[in-house]
Formats: structure tokens, sequence, C-alpha cells
């Protein structure tokens, strides 16, 4: 959101109250993967997708702080015009997202 002049405000939750924060600092990334390097460097606080981090919390290469604000989400979503034909890079893509390990998509019979 860099482009439009926002920068993306943290979110944070407890006992079902929102709370949005803007941040500041001397380093904004748009990109999780950097954002990643540069908390695993010391550079600060990152506000990343668990799965994204989950190994590094796992071995104390990481911490989370703030936890009793952050529930956990219940998922991606994604939203795309439905009144046109999907792509079909669109397609496979909504396809993996729907994809689950047992095997089954999710609404499949």
């Amino acid at each position: 959101m860099a482009s439009a002049g926002n920068i993306y405000r943290w979110q944070f939750w407890e006992n079902g109250r929102a709370l949005d924060v803007k941040v500041d600092g001397g380093l904004t990334v748009n990109d999780g993967d950097t954002l990643e390097e540069a908390a695993l460097a010391g550079q600060g606080s990152a506000y990343l997708f668990e799965d994204q981090v989950a190994e590094h919390l796992r071995s104390g290469r990481l911490v989370r702080c703030l936890e009793d604000w952050c529930p956990p989400s219940p998922g991606y979503h994604l939203y795309y015009p439905t009144r046109r034909q999907k792509t079909p890079a669109l397609a496979a893509f909504v396809e993996t997202l729907r994809y689950r390990p047992s095997g089954k998509a999710e609404g499949a019979q």
C-alpha cells in the first residue's frame, strides 16, 4: 500500500476489541521474506504470518510478543471478480489454496 501513500497498520484483538496501530520505524518493507530476514537479524519486531515463521518459533530464533493481542486467524481469504471467467493461473491458485492434505479440496464431496 506504500504506492498509495499508506503504510499497513498492525491489527490486534483482545476480548473482541480491535486495535489498529500505526507503526513507525527505520525499516519499511513490502515483502514478507525480507521482513522475516530483518527480524532474524535482530532489526526489530515483525508482523508476520505464523505459518511463515513456525520453524523459527519452534527453534527459538524468533519469539512471540503481544500474543494475547494476536488470536489465531481462521484462514486465508481470497477475493476475485465472479462475473469474469477466471484465468487458468487464477483457477490453479484457488485450487492450490483449497487443497487439504487429506487429498480432498474444501467443500469436495
